[in-house]
């Protein structure tokens, strides 16, 4: 889950994609008359550049025809083959379609078109997509409208259906809980292909009857069941393997990974796994096991100025992963994982999704993107028309058999769902924005004040130990700590003396919990969040009553969102009033403000890779090893609530 800050990468012009640019589309020209075939001309011919090879690792020099949505020919240059528009690639290297199997479009902080036109301009054709943040929020619905805001993007959105919601059952509150009945309905809707990742590890190693029934019903609809499980090893990784879960994209110790790999499973790797050590043990193994590289969860913000699967690539080379492992991790792997044999490599019969890389491979340099046959993105930017946004009128329906489309030209996978992938309207104007329609107002909560933040205790007067969570710098793991507090009228005095983290129930629950947090060193202020994974409750953390109210009602008045406070002062906000996870407006509005967010965090004390995810993320109750939920502090790797009061 960690972003890295990366400097920004501006945008370039290849020279090759210059020199004959006409109003619309790359350098598209007349075929020159010497290459006109009286029988069915190409729609496009791309000259100039040269094929990598996702089976070889080979780079030669080819033209790529293209005739609707599928790839028509791979030629020598200058071979027959008439065709109506020409792309000069002269300089350019020629790939295929970016596939990203594990990632969450709510964490980008983007609505799924808006997400679609800036992740497509970095090459990122298909996606599988886990939307558990907003399921979370609002069940079923969620789901579906988030597969109709996708609907008119030419982006492969293709989707799992949550399989923890919430996250940790009995240990928290969500504003939806799914059983294994509605899992199995909501598997059969059109473009689902998965469950989405089996966080609750621990139940499905201890045979709990609510997971066994969920991976059963995916099981028996043969879709994918993707994986979460952090360092298991052994005979519990050999039992979480049993049920059918046959991923894994979190951070893992090196000798796991190997473990994982070994076993047949398939490593996912995101940028905070991406370690050279790792990399290294991974190439000394007889045969490089297939991987996958994803994204997980990045933000606005980090994907206009480092970028997507690109950034992740760039890393992983870095990390020492050859160049074109890391391509055919981005490629060919990934759309194998997604049944989707239909793309992965430049050749003839398969879909006409192609990046035109500038510079060496290893620069993963996107300077011109083809979803389906039509070119979607040049130098940075979406050139396509978005289709009719969500609740514009668009029917969509589960269980009914009406179909959800994402796009225009029909795919299948091997599970036999039918998804729509690859609409490409004209260039010029960017995607229309969506707004919150059902998913707006979903914050039940009493106003903010300084006296909701009273830590009240069944304790005598005097000094008494408490457990507190502790974080780092670097990942998401937390571990059990202790402080010793005052305690006075049944109030413990914290105030100048620790930082505090409340979670509180937005759903219209009674529930607050309060815990130290150690491990900053903070200037007097707050943040508060609804983007708090899984169950998305109001997070907040701070060093002052007053400062933490400010910052809680600064969120609770944008309809959720993330707000820091300085002092006792709102220096920076960004409203998600999407759920309280996602905003309507447009990815650059969202990158500045997120931007700012993140730059007030690090700005008040708050050091890590990715401030966002580190903050977010105290209250995941299946990642280890302490948490904080609506309900209690959590011990993750028991499964059971832990007490406020450290024991002796």
């Amino acid at each position: 889950m960690t972003e890295q800050p990366q400097q920004s990468r501006q945008p370039q012009q290849s020279p090759g994609l210059q020199q004959s640019r006409q109003s619309q589309g790359l350098q598209q020209s007349r075929q020159p008359q010497s290459f006109q075939q009286p029988q069915q001309p190409h729609d496009v011919r791309i000259s100039g550049g040269r094929v990598v090879s996702t089976f070889t690792g080979e780079e030669f020099a080819a033209d790529v025809l293209l005739r609707g949505d599928t790839i028509s020919g791979v030629l020598p240059p200058g071979a027959p083959g008439a065709a109506r528009e020409h792309v000069d690639a002269t300089g350019l290297l020629i790939v295929p379609g970016f596939v990203d199997a594990h990632m969450h479009i709510e964490s980008s902080f983007l609505t799924p078109q808006t997400f679609a036109a800036l992740t497509l301009a970095r090459g990122t054709t298909t996606v599988l997509a886990d939307p558990h943040e907003i399921v979370n929020v609002a069940g079923a619905r969620a789901m579906r409208w988030m597969i109709e805001a996708g609907r008119g993007t030419p982006q492969t959105q293709l989707w799992g259906v949550p399989s923890c919601v919430p996250a940790l059952e009995g240990l928290e509150h969500a504003g939806a809980s799914l059983s294994a009945d509605d899992i199995a309905e909501m598997l059969r809707w059109p473009g689902v292909v998965a469950l989405g990742e089996v966080m609750d590890y621990r139940a499905v190693v201890a045979d709990d009857p609510r997971m066994r029934g969920i991976v059963a019903a995916a099981r028996e609809q043969g879709v994918i069941l993707d994986g979460h499980c952090p360092n298991l090893s052994g005979a519990e990784l050999s039992a979480y393997m049993a049920t059918g879960v046959d991923s894994d994209h979190t951070k893992n110790r090196t000798e796991v990974v190997l473990e994982k790999a070994r076993m047949g499973m398939l490593m996912m790797l995101q940028e905070k796994c991406l370690l050279p050590e790792t990399v290294e043990a991974l190439l000394a193994l007889e045969q490089l096991p297939p991987l996958c590289l994803v994204t997980d969860d990045l933000a606005a913000d980090h994907i206009l100025g480092a970028g997507h699967l690109d950034h992740i690539a760039r890393v992983a080379v870095r990390a020492g992963l050859p160049a074109t492992a890391a391509l055919r991790a981005l490629t060919w792997t990934p759309a194998q994982r997604l049944r989707l044999y239909d793309r992965g490599v430049v050749a003839p019969g398969k879909r006409a999704d192609l990046v035109l890389l500038r510079g060496e491979l290893a620069d993963f340099d996107p300077a011109a993107v083809f979803a389906g046959g039509r070119e979607v993105a040049r130098d940075g930017a979406a050139t396509y028309e978005a289709e009719p946004r969500a609740g514009s009128g668009a029917e969509v329906r589960t269980g009914s058999g009406t179909e959800v489309r994402t796009g225009g030209a029909e795919a299948r996978t091997g599970s036999g769902a039918e998804v729509r992938t690859g609409s490409a309207a004209g260039a010029g104007s960017s995607p229309d924005v969506l707004d919150a329609g059902p998913l707006a107002d979903t914050l039940t909560v009493e106003p903010q004040t300084p006296d909701g933040f009273r830590w009240r205790v069944d304790l005598p007067d005097g000094t008494h130990r408490f457990r507190a969570m502790r974080v780092n710098s670097r990942d998401t793991y937390t571990e059990a700590a202790e402080v010793e507090l005052p305690v006075r009228a049944g109030e413990v005095e914290w105030e100048g003396r620790a930082t505090l983290v409340r979670v509180r129930n937005r759903y219209g629950r009674s529930g607050a919990v309060f815990a130290p947090l150690l491990g900053r060193t903070l200037a007097p202020g707050a943040v508060a969040t609804t983007y708090a994974h899984d169950s998305h409750n109001l997070l907040t953390i701070g060093t002052s009553r007053a400062a933490m109210a400010a910052a809680a009602a600064a969120v609770v008045e944008d309809g959720g969102g993330v707000a820091v406070v300085r002092g006792e002062e709102v220096a920076a906000r960004l409203p998600l009033p999407v759920g309280g996870v996602m905003s309507p407006d447009s990815a650059a509005e969202v990158a500045r403000r997120s931007r700012v967010v993140r730059d007030a965090l690090t700005g008040w004390g708050w050091d890590h890779l990715n401030p966002f995810m580190s903050v977010s993320t105290l209250t995941l109750a299946v990642s280890p090893s302490l948490k904080i939920t609506d309900l209690s502090l959590v011990d993750v790797v028991r499964r059971e609530p832990s007490g406020a009061i450290a024991t002796e």
